[in-house]
This record gives C-alpha cells, sequence and structure tokens, in this order.
C-alpha cells in the first residue's frame, strides 16, 4: 500500500504544481486522525466531506457569470458590455497581461488542476469505503468523473490543448524533469473530456433534489459533453491553422488540427441531438395572463400572435417568459430549461451583479454599461434589424419631426408597449428580449422591495441628472459611460436600500436554449444536401445527421417563438451563411450577459473583427435640456475612453510562467 500510495499521491500533488499535500487537500484533519489517505476514505464522513470540498472550485473560479474575483473577468471583456468601477475590465480588453501578469483573476491553471487532482483521488479510492452502497459509489464517481471533465473543459477553452494527467500519478521520488508532463493534442484532450462526461452520464441521475443545487445529472453531462465536441468543430481548432500553426509541443509536434474535418461538425449535432432526445428539457414559459403585454401583430405573419407555442405565442407572455427566467421568479429546481446551475449567490455572484447594475439614485453602483453594438443587435417586433426597417421606412425614429422623437404620454400609454413616457422613437417597438435585457434611458425600475420613495423610478442617463444617474464629473465612474444600462437578472422586487432585498438567482450554466442553438450551428455546418454522417448516439445507436431544414428549424424556431418574434424565412435557412451570421446574432440576443459571447466569437475566429471594433454608445456629454437632448441619442465613439484592442494570440490566454517554469516539457500558446 506505501508504494501505491507513494505513486498515486505524487501524480496528484506534484505533476502540475509540485505543491505539498496540506495545499491542495485541504483534509489535514483526516490525515491526523488516520494516518494515510486510504484510511481516511474507510469513514463516510470523510468521503462526503472530501467530496464536498472537491466541488469548491466549482462554484467559484469556474463560474461563468462573476463580477470578477476568482471568476475571472471573461464577461466583462469582450463587445457587449463594461464595467466602469474596475480596471481590471479595461486592461482585459485591451490585452494588458502576460504570461508573468495574468491579472489574477485569470490565473484559473493552479486551482483548476487542483479540483482535477482531488477529483482523481476520489475515483482512486471511494470503493474502498464500505459505510457506502455499491449504488451510491456507483453515483459518486459519476459526479467525480464529470468534475473531472468539467475542470479539464474550463482549461481547455482557456488554454487550448493542455496536459491530461496520468490516472494514477508519478512517482514522486523523481526529479521535476522526470515529473514534468508535455501538453496532450487538442483531439486527444477533446476525446478525453468528452469520454468523463460518457462515463458520468451512465450513472448520474436525471434529477436532484433541490437541496443538491449544483450537482450534475445525467442531462448535465450529455449537454456537457455536446459543448466540447461544438468547440472542437468550431474554427478555431477545425481549420488549416494560421493563428495556432505554431502550437506545438516540446518535441515540434503540432497540437491543432491543420485539416478541416466537416464530420466533427456532424458528432457535435449527434451530440446535442442526445439531450434534446432525453425529452426531459424544454424552454421555460409563462402563461399568458390579463397582465400580459403582447407584442404588436406583425402584419406579414399574423398567425404567429394566433397559434399556441411552439408554433406561435399566442398562449405564452414572450416578456415574462425570458425576464423570469433570469430573474429568480422561479427556482432552478422547478425550471424545465435549468440543465446544469451552480449556487450563486456569493460575492462575485449574480447578486452582486445586480447591485453594480442598479441605479445611483437606488443605492445601486450603477456601473455597468451595455455597448451600442448589443444594443444595435436586437430585433424589432416583426423580426426586422433596425437596419431592415430603415430601408424599408418603417423607422419610427427617421419618419417624425425633431420635436415628435420621443414619447408623448398618450402614445407611450397605448401605442408602444413596455415604454414610458418621454423615451426616444429609437426604444420602440423592439422584441420582448431588448426590455427584459437593456436599461434604456427611460426605463422603470420596480425596486418594490424598497421604501415608497425609492420605487418606480424612471431612469435617464444624462448628464447632470439631478438624481445622479447620469454623467457627473464628480463621480465619473458611477454611469453607464454608453448610456445604456444592463437589465437582465433584475427582479421588479429587487431594492438595495434599507429594507430592500435581492431576489435569490441562479446561473444559468446550461440551459436548453442553448442546447437547441448548438444543435442547429451544428447542423448548418454540414456539407451539401447529398452530404450525410452517421454517427453513434451516447447509447451506442446509429443515426444520420445532415443538413436539413426541418431540423435547422427544430433548433432556432422555438427560441424565436419564445421571444415573440417570427420564424425565419426559408430564404435564410437554404442559405448556409445567411443562417450562420443568423444563428450568430441570436446567440448574441438570447445568451446576453451569461459569457457565452467571450468564448463563442474565439471558437468562430470572430474575435479579431469584432473585438476591434471602437467601443459606441450614445453622447453621454449632452443635457436633456432645451433642444439639445436630441443630441444624446447621436451614436458617440468613446474609443478614447475605452479602446478596444485584439491580436491572434488572445484567443487562447497565456500559461503562468510559474508552471513553464517547473514543467519543463510545458510550452507556451503561440505569441505570448
Amino acid at each position: 500500500m506505501k508504494t501505491l500510495n507513494k505513486f498515486i499521491i505524487a501524480g496528484i500533488i506534484a505533476v502540475i504544481s509540485f505543491s505539498s499535500c496540506a495545499d491542495y487537500l485541504d483534509v489535514s484533519s483526516y490525515f491526523e486522525e488516520t494516518g494515510t489517505i486510504g484510511a481516511a476514505f474507510k469513514k463516510r464522513n470523510y468521503v462526503e466531506g472530501f467530496f464536498s470540498n472537491a466541488y469548491e472550485v466549482m462554484y467559484d473560479e469556474l463560474a461563468d457569470i462573476t463580477i470578477g474575483g476568482k471568476g475571472g473577468f471573461s464577461m466583462w471583456a469582450t463587445d457587449d458590455l463594461l464595467r466602469m468601477d474596475d480596471n481590471a475590465c479595461k486592461l482585459y480588453q485591451n490585452g494588458e497581461y502576460n504570461a508573468n501578469n495574468l491579472l489574477k483573476e485569470n490565473d484559473k491553471w493552479k486551482r483548476v488542476y487542483e479540483t482535477i487532482r482531488k477529483a482523481s483521488t476520489f475515483l482512486q479510492y471511494v470503493d474502498s469505503c464500505k459505510e457506502l452502497s455499491l449504488n451510491e459509489i456507483s453515483e459518486y464517481k459519476a459526479q467525480a468523473h464529470f468534475l473531472r471533465g468539467y475542470a479539464y473543459w474550463i482549461l481547455l477553452r482557456e488554454y487550448g490543448p493542455i496536459p491530461i494527467m496520468p490516472e494514477y500519478g508519478l512517482d514522486i521520488s523523481l526529479s521535476y524533469e522526470q515529473m514534468a508532463v508535455p501538453r496532450n493534442s487538442f483531439d486527444e484532450c477533446v476525446d478525453f473530456i468528452a469520454n468523463e462526461f460518457l462515463r458520468a452520464a451512465r450513472n448520474l441521475p436525471t434529477s436532484w433534489t433541490p437541496n443538491n443545487i449544483g450537482r450534475p445529472t445525467r442531462g448535465a453531462a450529455l449537454a456537457a459533453r455536446a459543448r466540447v465536441y461544438l468547440l472542437a468543430a468550431s474554427p478555431l481548432f477545425n481549420r488549416d491553422g494560421q493563428e495556432l500553426f505554431n502550437l506545438k509541443d516540446h518535441e515540434g509536434r503540432q497540437l491543432i488540427p491543420q485539416e478541416y474535418d466537416e464530420s466533427k461538425w456532424a458528432r457535435a449535432a449527434a451530440a446535442a441531438l442526445d439531450v434534446i432526445n432525453l425529452n426531459q428539457y424544454a424552454l421555460y414559459t409563462v402563461p399568458k395572463s390579463n397582465s400580459t403585454t403582447e407584442p404588436p401583430v406583425n402584419a406579414a405573419h399574423p398567425e404567429y400572435s394566433t397559434l399556441n407555442f411552439p408554433d406561435g405565442w399566442a398562449d405564452i407572455d414572450p416578456y415574462a417568459s425570458y425576464s423570469q427566467l433570469f430573474d429568480g421568479t422561479v427556482q432552478s429546481s422547478k425550471n424545465k430549461e435549468v440543465i446544469f446551475t451552480r449556487p450563486n449567490d456569493n460575492k462575485d455572484g449574480i447578486r452582486q451583479l445586480v447591485s453594480l447594475m442598479m441605479p445611483y439614485s437606488l443605492k445601486g453602483a450603477n456601473t455597468v454599461a451595455v455597448t451600442m453594438k448589443q444594443f444595435e443587435a436586437y430585433y424589432r417586433y416583426d423580426g426586422k434589424t433596425v437596419e431592415e426597417a430603415r430601408v424599408a421606412g418603417e423607422y419610427e425614429f427617421d419618419n417624425v419631426p425633431d420635436n415628435q422623437k420621443r414619447t408623448s404620454i398618450a402614445s407611450a400609454a397605448g401605442k408602444y408597449p413596455y415604454i414610458g413616457r418621454m423615451v426616444s422613437l429609437k426604444f420602440v417597438n423592439l422584441e420582448p428580449r431588448f426590455y427584459a435585457s437593456i436599461a434604456y434611458p427611460g426605463s422603470i425600475w420596480e425596486a418594490e422591495s424598497n421604501p415608497n420613495a425609492y420605487r418606480n423610478q424612471q431612469i435617464f442617463y444624462y448628464q447632470g441628472q439631478t438624481d445622479m444617474n447620469g454623467n457627473m464629473y464628480s463621480n465619473p465612474k458611477a454611469f453607464p459611460i454608453t448610456g445604456i444600462g444592463m437589465r437582465k437578472f433584475y427582479n421588479k422586487s429587487d431594492g438595495l436600500t434599507e429594507g430592500g432585498s435581492i431576489t435569490d438567482k441562479f446561473e444559468p450554466a446550461i440551459r436548453y436554449a442553448d442546447v437547441l442553438l448548438w444543435y442547429a450551428e451544428a447542423v448548418n455546418e454540414i456539407g451539401e444536401e447529398n452530404s450525410e454522417y452517421t454517427v453513434q448516439t451516447w447509447q451506442n445507436e446509429d443515426i444520420v445527421i445532415k443538413r436539413d431544414i426541418d431540423e435547422l428549424r427544430r433548433g432556432m424556431k422555438p427560441v424565436r417563438m419564445r421571444a415573440g418574434l417570427p420564424d425565419l424565412s426559408d430564404e435564410i435557412y437554404n442559405n448556409r451563411n445567411s443562417f450562420r451570421s443568423r444563428l450568430k446574432r441570436e446567440r448574441q440576443i438570447e445568451l446576453f450577459g451569461e459569457c457565452k459571447r467571450y468564448y463563442d466569437l474565439r471558437r468562430w475566429r470572430d474575435a479579431q473583427v469584432e473585438e476591434n471594433i471602437p467601443v459606441r454608445g450614445f453622447n453621454t456629454d449632452m443635457p436633456s435640456t432645451g433642444t439639445s437632448w436630441l443630441r444624446f441619442y447621436d451614436a458617440v465613439s468613446h474609443s478614447s475612453t475605452y479602446p478596444k484592442y485584439f491580436v491572434s494570440k488572445m484567443y487562447l490566454w497565456p500559461i503562468p510562467q510559474y508552471e513553464l517554469t517547473r514543467n519543463k516539457k510545458l510550452t507556451q500558446n503561440p505569441g505570448w
């Protein structure tokens, strides 16, 4: 046993970080009582305590929706959101980091490998606990495989190919040079991670009780597997080189495939279909009621207003169906759209995010800004883009005199859904997801848990507003610099004054809408109509994957129907490039604020274009008095305040220099 422990513990402790036993296990009391790790695993309470500790990083560093802290700044480092109160946001967007200065919030390497080591230790020893039943051990091991796979997945999307650790470790008596481990190829990493999720899926339950929030289910494992395959099929890792051509191991072996493989899209589509075919998940919808605000009837497609979901939206409330998915109205355990979530009530989670985006006059920080690019991405209620409406002469803001470019009391109450008085016509007749996500100038913040004096405030972001929500030179970081705020995750009862409270939220780490869009994206990339691939399901059954319009609709149409938007035309579905463009736009809108865009732009190889476009917003230097308020709505460049900078090396994060120093077989990512 001593010899076996010597090899196992060495591999777990020393290979990557070469840290001490106490550094990574955090179970010193177990060793003090028992003397060996094997003896510690004889007791149920030690096993359960050890495993709970292994989840710690999953709920912290591995979280996507975070204001910073250990989770990093990925959601603030792309083209849709800005934070005004933390300089790290600007440093991330301008690429002011390197292997020696990782802006500590995003130095995930060491802690994530700790999770891998803990999961490996658990898998090695849990069988020895006779106080657990065989079913309990099987279920615990499935969770450990999921945890280890998820940790490797986080590393893969951040750093590209990474070292896959030996299952049983290395001899601790070896020198650092002898223990050095090279990077595996990208495909080797994908195969290993996908297999971890598959092993997990075979023995995970289909659901957990509400007090086990954050534990993975079979659906979560299969969805995570599909996401890995989608990454492998995406252009950054499935093409003929350029940015990652020079990504090689210590012996010069190329780690990224250099030839395009279309079958990877079929594999990704089949994996997403595995989740869909569980028939366990559905898009969250709220039934239509007397309080439902209905989108205007689309003259071109009036049938959608008369058909029930998912063929239309006659029986649902599109606004509430989207907003309540995120605002804490429904618990994650009762929401069939949620596939995997994590507790997110820590100081760096969604609760704190809500306090950052709430207006200054409501005791919020007022520091979250939405970019003009994100505002312009939203569709109008009839499915047209703003550009298309302008060409058709249907854009309200262009069609009235200057003195009528705001809503009146009468028009706000009747003609324009969701809109209050004195709001620019730029914000009228947009899709419901816009009003559920964006705090446009003139938005109403209900704050119903606040005292009466702090409820139902209409917030503008002009210069010198008496409520201090606009551009105040005395406090230049306490307003959205683009003149547009964020509303997603806000609940109308949320309040920050004395006596107010923030509704508990959950992190939508993986949700069904995302899976549907993965499926549509992957199916779209299959070749000509006569091209098809036979792929095995997770249960080893053969299915045929090909580009099929009905299957594209299967992924795209329900997401748009839930949002109160008409389906895409046959012309778009029949054109691969047109559909790809609409798919990307749909993801930008539907998944806004969920830290998906950062990674989408990278896997699509779009970041070098999209993230080099200067940040734009409305002119917050203009006051609301007189006629000059109109200029407030002219888009202006904030590049002098928030320059944008992206070069190809930023597609992957630099591996920490301390790790390269320790592990001589580890190679750095290109450009760093």
